[in-house]
């Protein structure tokens, strides 16, 4: 396993339960309904890759999708099974290993930003075999240019941050068609939105 991908699931390891406690209730709404416009069909199969202890698990069943999540980290596969009922693949996602043409959409919230900027377009080619012709990836990513170690309390996390006209071309040359772009938090000048957020489609 590579060793940045390493460090940073032992980190989350240990903090598999307070992230969970931080997390469940972060309103994440406007990247879900942005998938389920751009799929193919609604409701459909979706693939949450960084699913982590499930939040948007319970979210996309409840509204009828069937859907399967995906993590690194052994203990948020766990808790993921418990709270959501879903079926919870554990992979690194360096070393994915994902069904042909089996899903409508994938949800990458917050996840990909662990992934090592030289590895990025290798992840995103294996994304789009994963989808269906016309299927959507919402990917949610820390805007800046770094890239490096968040050093925490309790070890560190592998992350690299990532502007729209740095990650564009890494869609674009796994296969797929940019068809959005916004910026969250919502109603916040541009400077103070911390996050930027892409829909591709396969073509």
């Amino acid at each position: 396993m590579d060793k940045r991908e390493e460090i940073t699931i032992a980190e989350y390891q240990l903090t598999a339960e307070s992230f969970r406690e931080g997390t469940w209730h972060h309103d994440v709404s406007q990247n879900r309904d942005a998938l389920t416009a751009a799929m193919p069909r609604n409701p459909g199969k979706i693939l949450d890759i960084g699913c982590g202890p499930g939040r948007d698990l319970v979210a996309f069943k409840s509204q009828g999708h069937t859907v399967v999540g995906l993590d690194a980290t052994p203990a948020f596969v766990e808790i993921a099974k418990k709270l959501s009922g879903c079926e919870v693949w554990q992979q690194s996602f360096l070393n994915l290993d994902l069904p042909k043409a089996e899903f409508d959409g994938i949800f990458a919230n917050a996840s990909l930003i662990h992934v090592p900027s030289d590895e990025m377009v290798k992840v995103l080619q294996d994304l789009h075999k994963a989808l269906v012709v016309s299927g959507a990836i919402v990917m949610s990513m820390c805007r800046g240019n770094w890239e490096g170690y968040d050093e925490r309390p309790t070890g560190k996390r592998y992350t690299a941050g990532w502007e729209y006209h740095t990650l564009a071309p890494c869609l674009e040359q796994a296969g797929f068609a940019i068809v959005d772009r916004y910026y969250r938090p919502p109603g916040l000048p541009r400077e103070a939105q911390s996050w930027v957020v892409i829909v591709g489609k396969k073509i």
